[in-house]
């Protein structure tokens, strides 16, 4: 049941980022180019994003647990740290070169342009480079403790 929820809602979620043109990435970069031809629908549909999100936060989070799951997955820390920042700042240099972001770019899949496919690729990839790098820089920590 779970994943037929998941797989809904990613079908709603790629349906509305189409119908408000999210999956085109002139549209995005439109958005980007403050000092040129600047493109403000990404602010509406950011606006409306956030605006739901108070909404249905204050009676979501009155729950003690999800409808489909053991438990909420929150923020636990408020430290902005080297490794926040630089993905941060390399997913912006993602998004302003190409203009897509995770989301939008797994919905333009379905366009089947092949830019569209090395960019997901290349998320992948860069997904699990960082997976692999977070690991080994905790096993390395794990060893520094355990030498003392």
């Amino acid at each position: 049941m779970k994943n037929i929820v998941a797989l809904f809602t990613g079908l709603v979620f790629s349906l509305g980022l189409s119908l408000s043109g999210m999956t085109n990435p002139d549209r995005v970069l439109g958005f980007l180019d403050i000092f040129g031809s600047w493109d403000p629908a990404l602010a509406f549909v950011l606006g409306g994003a956030v605006m739901v999100t108070v909404v249905m936060f204050r009676f979501v989070l009155k729950r003690t647990t999800p409808l489909l799951d053991k438990g909420f997955y929150l923020p636990v820390t408020e430290t902005i740290d080297v490794q926040l920042v630089a993905g941060a700042v390399m997913f912006g240099i993602g998004w302003g070169l190409y203009g897509y972001c995770p989301g939008p770019a797994l919905a333009a899949i379905s366009y089947l342009q092949p830019s569209n496919g090395l960019f997901v690729v290349s998320l992948v990839v860069g997904t699990l480079g960082a997976r692999w790098w977070s690991a080994r820089q905790h096993s390395a920590n794990l060893l520094a403790v355990g030498q003392n």
